[in-house]
């Protein structure tokens, strides 16, 4: 979802090249020629730069599809930053929509290509996409029905303006998106790292707005334009969710979140009508089989423009094709390659099985995982953490991949199962509860699941993002709360979510760390924040395993 130049699948771009990219075309002006309407040998009607007016005065720019020259039609929208004519090149679903009866408008966001007006990502697809949405209805060609589709950044738009309740919107499918500004211009506390390895006073009249992000924490009111967590009684369009378990951290929280946010809202009617799909995919990847190091077989990969049309033709066209009445949470578990479908998120059915930090000397790299609660009075492990030297990510794609050699290190503790007996399927929402202490005012608590097979293969089961926690932000304070060096805290991570099946004989591993770069901003410890300051302080970082301070683990467990 944060911009991005590829309209494809984007998983295997190196977050830092993002922001070049964006420099660049920011500062680049668009120049388009002004075509006049064309019609395909099958009759299709394409209008190319029609001007849709905003009340402000800018005038935003859109293909126009049609699937003949007269009549009404229902109409999709698809807007984006990307520029609409690659959109166009690239992606089948618009000419499959058109013969499907749908006319399409295919707009380029505020300040993007052929669009006119200043590009601030986000901040005004709000406003904007409502007024396209609106002024689509109103179109001699459209019949007033009207939905919109999209994935990353052309999903957000979605969202932002599907709160400020167009009145015409009819159903939406906005795919791996977020739900919080604190889980997608930060996480955990923790602002998205890439962006701080530029050099920023270069790009300070370039994007302005990033600048502005920076100065706001994720706790601070100055992001309710992008919060979506209170908003959801606004919404009243059909919403279908998808996301991927390897998708960028905001996608499955989002697909999840905002699902039980909508069923919430529309408690006690017959069609909630919303769904949320997630299967073993990275960002863009939901048409393939493959994340990362593990194939997932061949029922993995969806045929996404079905399901988008899909969800269009009963709730945009009003088609009884059997949509509502189909379970609304379809998960892929992973380990055993298989779809389940549920009737809610999270399953009802799951059990609660808590697995217990221990270990039985101080200095241990490798620790015990398990059911049974420490009993050994002022019980810890210690790693070091060194912001000038941060544990870093040996993989630069998002997906599945072989972590072992990370394991033995002084700045990572790792605590294993035993050897699973049986078959162990962990589907749902994950806490840890981590008792630490240091002698440095704040740092960043990693605590990262992992499916280890016999040969010692340790594959991470979710992107990074969903497992960090930065101790100043424990409470989700406007202003940090740092630590006394020495005192033990309680530190909550509560966002992780998952569907895999350990196998018998894999263990389920926790690796623990105070960082996992390059994937999110660089804690100083100092107590200063990383956008003003740059004196760093390597620390000692205590995981408490005594009777007092119980760290552990909430798996949700289904039955066999």
């Amino acid at each position: 979802m944060k911009p991005r130049f590829d309209a494809g699948d984007s998983s295997t771009t190196h977050r830092s090249a993002v922001l070049a990219v964006l420099v660049i075309l920011v500062g680049t002006p668009m120049f388009y020629a002004r075509t006049s309407p064309r019609q395909s040998s099958k009759e299709v009607v394409h209008r190319t730069d029609v001007s849709v007016p905003m009340r402000d005065g800018a005038v935003l720019r859109a293909d126009i599809l049609l699937p003949g020259a007269e009549g009404k039609s229902p109409a999709l929208i698809y807007r984006t930053p990307y520029g609409k004519q690659f959109a166009l090149k690239e992606y089948k679903t618009f000419e499959k929509a058109v013969a499907r009866g749908y006319a399409l408008v295919v707009q380029d966001v505020r300040g993007r290509y052929a669009s006119d007006g200043e590009f601030v990502a986000y901040q005004n697809e709000g406003r904007d996409g409502y007024e396209t949405i609106e002024w689509t209805a109103k179109q001699p060609w459209c019949d007033g029905n009207v939905g919109t589709f999209g994935l990353s950044y052309p999903g957000a738009v979605q969202w932002l303006a599907a709160v400020e309740n167009p009145p015409h919107l009819k159903a939406m499918v906005p795919a791996m998106t977020f739900s919080t500004p604190r889980n997608f211009f930060y996480s955990g506390g923790v602002f998205d790292g890439s962006w701080l390895e530029w050099d920023l006073p270069d790009l300070k009249n370039v994007v302005p707005f990033y600048y502005e992000w920076l100065v706001h924490p994720p706790a601070d009111p100055w992001w309710e334009w992008a919060e979506l967590r209170n908003k959801y009684g606004r919404v009243h369009a059909a919403v279908l969710n998808l996301s991927g378990w390897y998708d960028e951290a905001y996608g499955p929280d989002g697909a999840t979140t905002n699902f039980d946010g909508l069923l919430k809202e529309r408690r006690g009617e017959k069609d909630p009508r919303t769904h949320t799909i997630i299967g073993p995919w990275t960002h863009g990847g939901q048409e393939k089989t493959r994340a990362g190091e593990r194939d997932f077989g061949p029922s993995a990969a969806i045929d996404y423009d079905e399901l988008i049309l899909r969800w269009m033709d009963r709730y945009v066209r009003g088609i009884e094709n059997g949509v509502d009445r189909e379970k609304p949470v379809r998960l892929f578990v992973m380990g055993k390659n298989t779809w389940r479908e549920e009737y809610a998120w999270p399953p009802p059915h799951a059990n609660q099985q808590t697995y217990y930090l221990r270990s039985e000397s101080i200095s241990a790299r490798f620790a015990r995982l398990n059911p049974t609660a420490p009993d050994k009075p002022g019980s810890y492990n210690e790693f070091i953490s060194d912001p000038s030297h941060p544990l870093t990510d040996p993989h630069t794609a998002y997906g599945a991949h072989d972590y072992r050699s990370l394991a033995g290190r002084k700045d990572v503790l790792v605590y294993d199962t035993d050897p699973l007996l049986a078959d162990t399927e962990v589907t749902g929402p994950i806490h840890a509860e981590i008792y630490v202490s240091a002698d440095v005012p704040d740092l960043d608590l990693w605590v990262r699941l992992l499916d280890v097979a016999p040969d010692g293969t340790a594959f991470n089961l979710m992107s990074p993002g969903l497992d960090v926690l930065r101790a100043s932000y424990r409470n989700e304070k406007l202003q940090p709360e740092l630590l006394k060096p020495g005192e033990i805290y309680k530190l909550n991570l509560d966002r992780m979510l998952t569907s895999n099946v350990f196998r018998t004989g894999h263990q389920i591993r926790i690796q623990i760390s105070g960082a996992f770069f390059p994937h999110f901003s660089r804690n100083l410890q100092s107590g200063e924040s990383e956008v003003t300051s740059s004196a760093m302080c390597p620390a000692h970082v205590r995981i408490h395993l005594d009777p007092d301070h119980r760290s552990h683990i909430e798996l949700p467990i289904i039955p066999r």
